[in-house]
């Protein structure tokens, strides 16, 4: 009874501060109660921490199978979920520019439950950092890293809530298609055979930052030209897009920009660690595998 008392309060406080949800969503999983979404980050923000004490003192985990089932995964969620929202805007007809919530009927609908799989992804991209832990590369659970991590499950709720269709399948459409090559590219690294093959890690971090920058174009261009997509709304995916882009760009800077010291280069051999992280904002690595080659 307390805990349902509670749940009753939080909903009751969400409904207040962003108004009435979208009746289409009601009874969908994980969505009438913020309580899951709100639960599961903090299991996994507690995962990081526990895990971290956990491994301290153990040697790390291979996990290389279970790393080429997950890749392998994601990267056919991602497709279905890229071919399933190209199908659904062009059956209803969407507007490029601006597309509001409610012009499309039974296309509104389509799009919405892809939308609520690219929202429950979300949860499953938490196994990105585990894989971190388990493999002890703390290193990589950065900031940004688990920022992104955590903000988009709860931010991808409220968008399924309140906004669940129209203007909002923008950016899930380039996301899915940036993951199913960003996926590939993490499934390939874990075998050593082909990881000489992955000489284009780079265009896929360049390819990442240039997503941010369309969908914030995207998102701005139903501000200059209305039509009826909550404003509010709006000016909060601009900002927190914004957020991803310097810190991207901040990365950006720091992993291709910043050329070794000439004593650096001659004492220690380069070095790239592939690994399965932070995925949405960097690419220098794929689940913590190391790759050791030659220096040039």
């Amino acid at each position: 009874e307390t805990l349902k008392a509670f749940d009753h309060e939080v909903n009751a406080f969400v409904d207040y501060m962003f108004g009435p949800r979208d009746a289409r969503v009601r009874g969908w999983f994980l969505l009438d109660s913020y309580l899951p979404t709100f639960f599961l980050t903090g299991a996994y923000l507690l995962c990081i921490w526990l895990g971290n004490k956990f491994m301290k003192n153990r040697p790390p985990f291979s996990l290389r199978p279970h790393l080429i089932v997950y890749n392998l995964g994601i990267t056919l969620l991602s497709f279905y979920m890229l071919i399933e929202l190209i199908l659904a805007t062009w059956e209803g007809g969407y507007n490029l520019q601006c597309q509001n919530l409610h012009s499309a009927g039974e296309a509104d609908i389509r799009v919405a439950k892809v939308l609520w799989w690219y929202y429950f992804s979300k949860v499953i991209e938490f196994m990105d950092t585990i894989f971190f832990v388990l493999r002890k590369k703390s290193s990589q659970i950065t900031f940004l890293h688990v920022y992104h991590h955590a903000t988009m499950f709860n931010i991808w709720w409220c968008v399924l809530n309140w906004i669940p269709c129209g203007q909002s399948f923008f950016g899930p459409t380039l996301n899915s298609f940036i993951h199913v090559l960003m996926y590939s590219y993490y499934g390939l690294s874990v075998i050593p055979s082909m990881r000489k093959y992955l000489w284009w890690k780079k265009y896929l971090t360049q390819a990442q930052l240039i997503q941010f920058l369309l969908t914030i174009v995207h998102t701005l261009s139903a501000a200059v030209k209305p039509c009826g997509f909550p404003f509010g709304c709006l000016m909060f995916q601009s900002s927190y897009m914004a957020t991803l882009v310097i810190l991207f760009i901040n990365f950006y800077i720091k992993t291709y920009r910043k050329a070794p010291s000439r004593t650096a280069a001659k004492e220690t051999p380069a070095t790239t660690e592939i690994k399965n992280g932070f995925h949405k904002d960097y690419f220098t690595a794929a689940n913590g595998l190391q790759n050791n080659k030659k220096a040039q």
